[in-house]
């Protein structure tokens, strides 16, 4: 557990207390830690490859004993860092279910839509479905050639034109709407004006407490349904789907086989489904125990990043596929974001159903991974259905 301000705080409350530019959140099953300022002055960009020595310098120096950072895709690409003046802790708190740590309290109300003028946002989607289809077209010919085993391609949305944007409302709404999901909010190094990474992700990276190491890799997907008989029959048709078995395996071995190096035992469970309040996936869970107590939950995270859920397989070929067939720059999204302590333990999750904020736009992002046996407009639909995580978050639809 990290050293933080334990007073008795809910963790809706922490949620509710974001502010963009003035702190970061992390909102998971059982803890929710609110970061207040930053002694870094700034949401720091550090080089991935000095990360871990980075942030074991912070956490040892700060009073809070803890950073939260937001690494991005592309491991070229600097890590923004949050060394806090100030974390607030909520463990197991009031607004908590003490059987899944989740939010419960609001889950399935009625909410009040965030105010973000939703007739007057325009919404341009990159690539439009029809250009993603053809890329899926494009995908399932490397793999039918053998050139690559999965791959992973995203769509992005561009929102403008809406007037102000208001970070905090979304991060509240997701936090009270989805009861299976990791939600956070972090600032990311400024270009021409401020911004904040944005999400609620339904899979766990890694997370370490003491020598226990623990991963949920997620991959094989189905849109869930308002009618619950319709709804279960998609969940059990994803348990028994051939080709989401075969995504999700390439995710679960190379899981298994970044992590064990590092532990002296590890075991996997059987797929077993899990659910946003829009998607059913496949997950399984991979724990190990530390061999070496030195490891930080931060470079078991790198270790990781980026397995086949969000790249692909063989990784090198597939970003460099991703590259050519996307159209258009990840940044952050696809990355990893989480928190590490002065001890090593921490929790990271992997940076999807997310979007980046900006005072007067958004870009939200989703993708789908492509197998054998993936049809192209059925995946296009898949990145439709993964989008209304935020959409309605912002109070907004569309068939995109």
């Amino acid at each position: 557990m990290p050293i933080l301000d334990r007073e008795a705080a809910d963790a809706l409350e922490l949620v509710d207390a974001y502010e963009p530019g003035r702190s970061a959140v992390f909102a998971a099953p059982g803890v929710t830690i609110l970061a207040v300022g930053n002694q870094l002055g700034s949401d720091a960009p550090t080089a991935q490859s000095d990360l871990v020595e980075r942030v074991a310098g912070l956490t040892e120096s700060s009073d809070s004993g803890i950073a939260l950072v937001a690494i991005p895709f592309d491991s070229s690409r600097p890590a923004s860092v949050v060394q806090p003046d100030k974390a607030r802790i909520a463990v197991g708190a009031s607004g908590v279910d003490g059987t899944n740590g989740r939010y419960v309290g609001l889950n399935g109300h009625r909410l009040p839509p965030v105010q973000v003028n939703g007739a007057r946002w325009r919404i341009d989607p990159q690539p439009t479905r029809a250009q993603y289809a053809a890329s899926v077209r494009d995908a399932l010919d490397l793999i039918e050639r053998g050139a690559l085993g999965k791959i992973v391609l995203a769509r992005s949305l561009e929102l403008t034109g809406g007037g102000a944007t208001d970070a905090a409302a979304i991060v509240r709404r997701l936090a009270r709407r989805d009861a299976h999901a990791y939600t956070y909010a972090i600032g990311l190094p400024t270009d021409d004006e401020p911004r904040e990474l944005v999400g609620a992700s339904p899979e766990l990276l890694v997370s370490r407490t003491g020598q226990r190491v623990v991963a949920r890799p997620e991959a094989g997907s189905a849109e869930r349904s308002d009618d619950p008989v319709e709804d279960r029959a998609r969940g059990e048709a994803l348990l028994r789907s051939a080709k989401d078995a075969a995504e999700h395996q390439f995710v679960v071995d190379a899981v298994r086989d970044a992590l064990a190096p590092y532990c002296h035992s590890i075991s996997t469970t059987e797929p077993r489904l899990s659910s946003t309040a829009t998607m059913w996936h496949l997950q399984t869970e991979v724990a190990g125990e530390l061999a070496d107590p030195s490891i930080s939950s931060l470079a078991l995270a790198l270790a990781l990043h980026p397995t086949p859920a969000v790249c692909g397989t063989p990784t090198a070929d597939a970003r460099s596929a991703i590259a050519e067939l996307e159209g258009f720059d990840r940044d952050y999204y696809a990355g990893v974001v989480g928190w590490c302590d002065r001890f090593g333990d921490g929790e990271w999750v992997i940076a999807i159903r997310c979007a980046e904020v900006r005072p007067e736009s958004l870009r939200l992002y989703a993708g789908a991974g492509i197998v054998a046996g993936s049809e192209p407009q059925a995946e296009a639909r898949e990145t439709t259905a993964k989008f209304r995580t935020m959409l309605e978050a912002m109070g907004l639809d569309d068939n995109v």
